[in-house]
């Protein structure tokens, strides 16, 4: 499932194309993705013009002139891909229809925007900009891990007594918007503590240095185009290469990479989802 540094990645690349443009042609090819599509959907995007594209946890949001805004969701295989861009940004032609392109946009400045779904697990909604914020799939949300209301105080007292691990509290996207597995395990690691460790049990200085460590891989894995490991691609096709740079995920019974540690990464399941860490390093 991609996470915010895709999701960040993804909304970057479809920018150039598709910000103050209008859609001249919205085909879409099936009534529905995970979800059914809005009424009308075609109808409610063709001839409107893009104001701007934003980012909530893992959702893209597509401000339109008409006063809705268009909110999509990767899913687990969703990409949304761009060609024939007249800026030169992409260089791609605009390719032959695939079977699973659901919805293609057809912008007046050239370009085409591509929404390819195998498994069907992404979604596609339609909502008032002005009362967006309250749409059953945003209103639950925590804050932003790279805003200003992400901060050392927020999250001590989110993880105040709580006697969940702090591995589940940081999914938890009540608490905090948008993280994921992978750069969970990744951050716990850089703060060493145990994915294991109960959040309540944590002292209020780890907690607090969890902060800037979070937005600091959060950074970096974006300036690296996110993570590929499946089905993720960037808006021009490409792939992202932050797994290069993976300290656990993904790497049980590899060497830990903290200087003079001899252990090596272990995997442990929580709540169905695999946990890596250095049982030395993290504690």
């Amino acid at each position: 499932m991609p996470e915010l540094p895709e999701v960040e990645t993804v909304r970057r690349g479809l920018s150039p194309a598709m910000t103050g443009a209008v859609i001249k042609q919205a085909d879409i090819n099936r009534p529905d993705l995970r979800w059914p599509f809005p009424p009308g959907m075609a109808d409610r995007l063709t001839g409107q013009r893009v104001l701007g594209l934003r980012r909530r946890s893992k959702y893209i949001l597509a401000d339109l002139s008409g006063g809705e805004t268009l909110l999509v969701h990767l899913g687990m295989s969703g990409r949304m891909l761009v060609s024939g861009d007249p800026l030169g940004v992409f260089v791609h032609d605009h390719p032959a229809a695939q079977k699973h392109d659901h919805v293609v946009l057809h912008m007046d400045n050239g370009a085409r925007i591509t929404f390819n779904d195998p498994r069907r697990f992404g979604a596609m909604d339609l909502m008032d900009t002005a009362t967006s914020d309250q749409h059953k799939l945003l209103a639950v949300l925590g804050p932003e891990p790279l805003g200003n209301d992400f901060n050392e105080t927020h999250l001590i007292d989110a993880f105040r007594n709580k006697n969940s691990p702090v591995k589940s509290a940081l999914l938890d996207q009540r608490i905090v918007a948008g993280l994921g597995n992978i750069y969970v395990c990744e951050a716990l690691f850089r703060g060493g503590i145990s994915p294991a460790r109960k959040a309540g049990n944590i002292g209020k200085g780890r907690v607090a240095a969890l902060v800037p460590i979070i937005r600091e891989v959060l950074s970096e894995a974006i300036e690296a185009g996110g993570s590929s490991l499946r089905d993720f691609r960037q808006a021009d096709g490409e792939l992202g290469y932050f797994q290069h740079s993976f300290d656990v995920y993904g790497r049980e019974g590899e060497p830990c990479r903290t200087a003079d540690c001899p252990h090596t990464i272990a995997r442990i399941v929580q709540a169905g989802r695999s946990s890596f860490y250095c049982r030395s390093c993290q504690t």
